[in-house]
């Protein structure tokens, strides 16, 4: 359910963790504040119209990148091309944080194609 933070931010609880979109404002880019929930991953997924750059600034994430696995400590990011294949999972005990900058020509959540999923929402 798609809420507001105390900023007035778009905000959204999921069942692996939650999202914050920092600035959705300009035409050509989306940025998103990530919060991956310890034990939890989000779905192995596509996109048909963005590129996204991940950037980790809490915990280590776990990325699966077109079938490769590698870890992304703070400081460090991943590049994500249009139609790659691509999960983030959090298999620590503090929670993942990464920032998300979405570029391309549409950003909406229906941009998702699921091609595994925890949740049972493909």
């Amino acid at each position: 359910m798609n809420t507001t933070d105390e900023w007035g931010r778009e905000y959204d609880e999921r069942p692996w963790g939650s999202y914050t979109v920092l600035d959705s404002s300009p035409s050509d880019h989306k940025v998103k504040r990530i919060v991956v929930t310890p034990g939890k991953r989000l779905s192995y997924q596509v996109h048909a119209q963005r590129a996204e750059h991940w950037y980790v600034v809490a915990g280590v994430a776990t990325v699966v990148l077109d079938g490769e696995t590698f870890e992304v400590a703070p400081g460090g990011s991943v590049d994500i091309a249009i139609g790659a294949a691509h999960r983030c999972e959090n298999l620590g005990d503090v929670p993942v944080v990464f920032i998300e900058v979405q570029t391309g020509t549409y950003f909406g959540e229906d941009d998702i194609v699921r091609l595994e999923d925890d949740f049972g929402r493909l």
